[in-house]
C-alpha cells in the first residue's frame, strides 16, 4: 500500500492525504461477496441501556458488514485467495477464500498475501503467511497476529492495520507473546493465530484534512471539559480561561493522561509478564 497526496485545491485538501488502493484486487470495483454480508445499526455511542459510554459518536457514512472468519476454524481444506478488498468497518484489508468444496468466507489480509495463492488452517498447514494454527505448532520468533486469548473463541488480539505480535517463547500451557504495545503477556498454548504482518501498514501515516471526512467516519465534534459548566465536567466552571487546578480528568473523574485504568485485582493479571510501555505526550 502507498499514500497519495492531493492537490491544494482547497484549504481542506490542502495536506489531505489518501491510500493509493494499490493492495486491492479491483481498484475501482469493490463488490464484496453477497453471502458475506449483513446489515448493522449505528449505536450511537450508546450500550444496551440506552446510555453513552463513548462520547462524540454518530453519523458517519452507511456501511454493510462483511461477516470476518476470526475464528479460522475450517481445518484441513484448502482455500483459494480470490481478491483482497477494502472493508469500511475495519482499517485492515480483507482477503475472500474459496474453499475446496466451495464454501467461502473472509478473513483479514496479512502482507505478503496474493491472489491465486492456497492457505490452510488447522494441524496440517505450514507455517506460511495466511496460515493459521494453534500457537504450539508455530515456530518461536515468527511473526502473527488475530491471535485468541481462549482457544475456539477466535481472534482477539492484533486485527488493526500493520499491526505484528511477536511469538517470543513456548513454556508448558502457555505461549509468552509480545504485543505492539509492548507488552509481554502469555496465553493457551493451545489458543490460535495467523502467520504474518497484517496489510495497510501506512494507515496510521494518512492526514484526513479536515474535519468533515472525520465526521464521514462517525466521529462528531466534543468540546473540552475547561470549557463546560460544573455539573457537566470535572473540570468545568470558573472565571475566565481557568486551568482547573488539578490533573486532567475525564467527564467521570478518571485521569485523563497516562492514569492506570486496569483494575489492581484483574484475574488475568496473572497472565501479563511486562506491562505495556508508558507512551510520551504533552502534560
Amino acid at each position: 500500500m502507498g499514500i497519495r497526496n492531493l492537490n491544494p485545491t482547497s484549504p481542506g485538501r490542502r495536506g489531505m492525504q489518501v491510500s493509493d488502493w494499490s493492495d486491492l484486487t479491483n481498484k475501482n470495483r469493490n463488490q464484496p461477496e453477497p453471502s458475506l454480508l449483513e446489515k448493522i445499526s449505528k449505536s450511537g455511542g450508546r450500550n444496551h441501556h440506552g446510555v453513552v459510554t463513548a462520547r462524540a459518536r454518530g453519523g458517519g457514512h452507511k456501511a454493510i458488514y462483511r461477516k470476518v472468519d476470526f475464528k479460522r476454524d475450517k481445518d484441513g481444506v484448502p482455500a483459494k485467495v480470490v481478491q483482497v478488498e477494502y472493508d469500511p468497518n475495519r482499517t485492515a484489508r480483507i482477503a475472500l477464500l474459496a474453499y475446496a468444496d466451495g464454501e467461502k468466507r473472509y478473513i483479514l489480509a496479512p502482507v505478503g498475501l496474493e491472489v491465486g495463492q492456497t492457505i490452510m488452517s488447522g494441524e496440517t498447514a505450514e507455517p506460511r503467511v495466511g496460515n493459521a494454527m494453534a500457537l504450539r505448532q508455530i515456530p518461536t520468533g515468527l511473526e502473527i497476529h488475530n491471535v485468541e486469548l481462549q482457544p475456539g473463541r477466535g481472534g482477539q488480539l492484533g486485527r488493526a492495520a500493520g499491526t505484528l505480535i511477536k511469538l517470543m517463547a513456548k513454556e508448558g500451557r502457555h505461549a509468552t507473546i509480545q504485543l505492539p504495545s509492548g507488552e509481554t503477556r502469555k496465553v493457551p498454548i493451545e489458543c490460535r493465530a495467523t502467520i504474518g504482518q497484517l496489510g495497510n501498514t501506512d494507515h496510521n501515516t494518512i492526514v484526513l484534512g479536515k474535519a468533515g471526512r472525520h465526521r464521514w467516519h462517525g466521529y462528531r465534534p466534543i468540546s473540552r471539559g475547561s470549557c463546560r459548566n460544573p455539573h457537566d465536567h470535572p473540570m468545568g466552571g470558573g472565571e475566565g480561561k481557568r486551568a482547573g487546578g488539578r490533573h486532567p480528568v475525564g467527564p467521570k473523574g478518571t485521569i485523563a493522561k497516562g492514569g492506570k485504568t486496569r483494575k489492581g485485582k484483574a484475574r488475568s493479571n496473572k497472565f501479563i509478564v511486562r506491562s505495556r510501555k508508558k507512551q510520551g505526550g504533552r502534560g
